[in-house]
Parts: structure tokens; C-alpha cells; sequence
């Protein structure tokens, strides 16, 4: 079952690669937490698409768990003094995100 929202995720990834290349000029850690972070939430949401079940519901809590450590990370890259602000169409990609991992976890 293909989901509507894994093309949203593999966006947000894409968006997110200027960000991560220049965390790590600064901290290599980060920028690896938020590149696993990042490629976590497609990589998992597609995996419970494919499931059944309790697995079906696991693999989108942990994809809605990577998508909230993605905001938490940009959230520490920015306070750091990494990175700029963040876009606000970024941030609300990964609201939505979450958002409809959420519903998905409640169906």
C-alpha cells in the first residue's frame, strides 16, 4: 500500500541535505543524528506500509519518532549557532508529517 505522504518525507530529506552538510561542518555528530534521523522516517513509514498489524503500527511510531528528533535536531543546530532559522515551510512539513504518522498510529 503505497502512502501519499511517503513522497512528503522523501521532500523533506531532500530539503534537509544543505542543512545537514553545513551541521557537520560544525559538529559531525549531529549532522550524522539528524541524517539517520532524517532517513529513518521514509525508510520506516514505507516499511509499515508493507506490514501488518502491531509491526504495521511499530514501524510508523518509530517513523514519527524520527521525524520528531529531525525537529528536535534542527532545534539544536539553531540554538548552537549552527544554522539559520529554519524555514518555516520546512517545519511545517514536519508537522504534517507527524501529524498523519500519528493518525496512522491511531487507526
Amino acid at each position: 500500500m503505497a502512502l501519499r505522504i511517503y513522497s512528503v518525507t522523501i521532500e523533506m530529506v531532500r530539503r534537509l541535505r544543505p542543512v545537514i552538510e553545513k551541521v557537520s561542518g560544525k559538529d559531525a555528530n549531529l549532522a550524522d543524528q539528524l541524517r539517520r534521523a532524517a532517513t529513518s522516517v521514509p525508510l520506516n513509514l514505507n516499511e509499515g506500509a508493507y506490514s501488518q498489524g502491531r509491526n504495521e503500527r511499530a514501524r510508523w511510531h518509530t517513523a514519527m519518532g524520527s521525524a520528531a528528533e529531525v525537529r528536535a535536531c534542527l532545534d539544536v543546530a539553531e540554538a548552537l549557532g549552527y544554522v539559520e532559522a529554519v524555514d518555516d515551510e520546512l517545519r511545517d512539513s514536519l508537522d504534517h508529517i507527524i501529524a498523519t504518522l500519528h493518525r496512522l498510529t491511531r487507526r
